[in-house]
């Protein structure tokens, strides 16, 4: 069985020990939201696990590939918590940058990837032109045509109304029940099934 196993894991930042010893394990199916307040390592935890940090201690192993191997990293997809979007390039545009990044779907539909988040027939205006809320739906766009098993989402919600929340929790719920994981940080409230939670 495919697991996500977080194994006594410690990161500091400066002179600040954020977390120590932290350990946990996701089984296919399973959503795990990590609460804390600002500065408690939320987004340090995130980057560590989708490998674009190192830990002072500790290992990371998907299906028993550790965190910088090849395997694993094309099985996780990590959103930030700021959309990561060109202004100068169009919304199809920046999602064929952000999808040659993060994923090895080699046709992927971005075109329905963006009805699906409720931009429809804004292919090719540009993303300077576009709200907050509409420049974060782009990037969670990718959630639609991924085929990573490993989520990890870093404030999904924000920006998002209440129809653009329900789109990414239903995705997030499809993405569930497909045997896929998801590690998320939110300040709300979540209406996601099988939702397991760690402080910080």
């Amino acid at each position: 069985m495919s697991k996500l196993t977080v194994n006594n894991l410690s990161c500091q930042r400066g002179y600040n020990l954020l977390f120590e010893n932290l350990s946990f394990n996701l089984s296919p199916g399973e959503v795990l939201r990590i609460s804390g307040p600002n500065g408690s390592g939320k987004t340090s935890l995130l980057k560590i696990i989708s490998g674009l940090n190192s830990p002072e201690s500790g290992s990371i192993t998907y299906n028993q590939s550790e965190v910088s191997s090849e395997k694993y990293q094309l099985e996780t997809l990590y959103l930030g918590h700021y959309a990561p979007l060109s202004s100068e390039l169009s919304c199809i545009e920046n999602l064929e940058y952000l999808t040659n990044l993060s994923t090895d779907i080699a046709f992927p539909n971005l075109h329905k990837a963006l009805q699906a988040v409720g931009l429809t027939n804004y292919e090719n205006e540009l993303a300077g032109n576009l709200s907050a809320g509409q420049k974060r739906r782009v990037a969670l766009s990718l959630l639609f045509i991924s085929q990573s098993k490993v989520w990890l989402l870093d404030e999904p919600f924000t920006s998002l109304d209440s129809d653009g929340i329900k789109i990414i929790e239903s995705q997030i719920e499809k993405h569930r029940l497909e045997g896929g994981v998801c590690i998320l940080t939110t300040h709300q409230d979540c209406n996601i099934k099988n939702l397991k939670e760690i402080s910080l």
